[in-house]
C-alpha cells in the first residue's frame, strides 16, 4: 500500500513537470511567432493580456460607451466583447484581438515603425474625407467642409475624444459609421474638403453639432443654439 502511494506521488510530480514543460514551450512558440511577424505583445493585445496597453484600450472603449467594466489592465471577457463590438461597428475584422488596425481606429499608438508627420496627416485626411463623403455626399462644397470642421472642433473640445478617429468612431456620433458608409472610398471633392478643414477653414464658427431639420426628432439636439444653416444641415454649439 505504501509502495503504491509513493508511486502515485511520483506520477503526480511527473505530470506537473510535463505540464510546466508544455507551458514553457507554448510561450516560446508565441515569442518566436512575435519575432517572425514583427508584432510584439505591446501592439497585439488579446484575451488574457495584461498591462498598460490594455488599460489604454479599456479607457478608450469605456470613454466611447463600448466597455462597462473596471479599468484594471486585464483583458478579460468584458474587454473581449467590447473590442469585438467596436470592430463590428467600425468595419474591422471581428476577432477580439487588438492589432495595429484596431489600435489605429481607437486612436492609440500602433507600436510599429515611427511614421513621418506626412503619413500621419495622410491618415487623418483619408478618415476625415470618408466621414465627409458618408455624411455630406450631395451637400454643397462648403457644407462638406463644415462637416469636417465639426469633427475637428470636437477633437479640440474636452467633452469629446481628442483624436479624429476617436471622434468619428464614438458610438452613435455619426450615421455614416452606423450604416457603414464610412467605408466607402471618398471622392476627390470630399478629399479636398477634408484638406480645407484641416487647414483651418471653419464655416460653422466653432460648432460641434449638426443635423438635418427635416429628419431630426431629438428634443435635446433641438435645444442646442443654432449658429448657421448650410445646405440641408443646421450647425450648433
Amino acid at each position: 500500500m505504501k509502495k503504491n502511494s509513493k508511486l502515485s506521488v511520483y506520477l503526480i510530480w511527473l505530470l506537473l513537470l510535463a505540464a510546466i514543460v508544455i507551458v514553457v514551450q507554448y510561450y516560446n512558440i508565441l515569442s518566436l511567432e512575435d519575432n517572425i511577424t514583427g508584432e510584439s505583445t505591446e501592439v497585439l493585445s488579446y484575451y488574457g493580456s495584461r498591462g498598460q496597453e490594455v488599460v489604454n484600450i479599456q479607457t478608450k472603449l469605456k470613454q466611447w460607451g463600448y466597455y462597462k467594466g473596471n479599468i484594471d489592465g486585464i483583458f478579460g471577457n468584458l474587454t473581449y466583447q467590447a473590442v469585438r463590438e467596436f470592430q463590428r461597428k467600425n468595419g474591422l475584422k471581428v476577432d477580439g484581438i487588438v492589432g495595429p488596425e484596431t489600435l489605429a481606429a481607437l486612436g492609440l499608438p500602433t507600436g510599429q515603425a515611427a511614421q513621418t508627420t506626412s503619413t500621419s496627416v495622410s491618415k487623418d485626411l483619408n478618415l476625415l474625407a470618408r466621414i465627409i463623403h458618408g455624411e455630406a455626399r450631395g451637400e454643397p462644397y462648403v457644407g462638406k467642409v463644415a462637416v469636417g470642421a465639426v469633427v475637428l472642433n470636437r477633437v479640440k473640445d474636452s467633452r469629446f475624444p481628442n483624436t479624429i478617429a476617436g471622434v468619428i468612431y464614438q458610438p452613435g456620433a455619426f450615421d455614416a459609421v452606423t450604416d457603414g458608409q464610412i467605408n466607402l472610398p471618398p471622392d476627390d471633392t470630399s478629399i479636398k474638403a477634408a484638406r480645407d478643414a484641416l487647414n483651418g477653414w471653419d464655416p460653422t464658427y466653432g460648432c460641434v453639432y449638426y443635423w438635418n431639420p427635416a429628419t431630426a426628432t431629438s428634443k435635446w439636439i433641438w435645444s442646442r443654439p443654432i449658429v448657421t444653416r448650410i445646405g440641408k444641415h443646421v450647425f450648433a454649439k
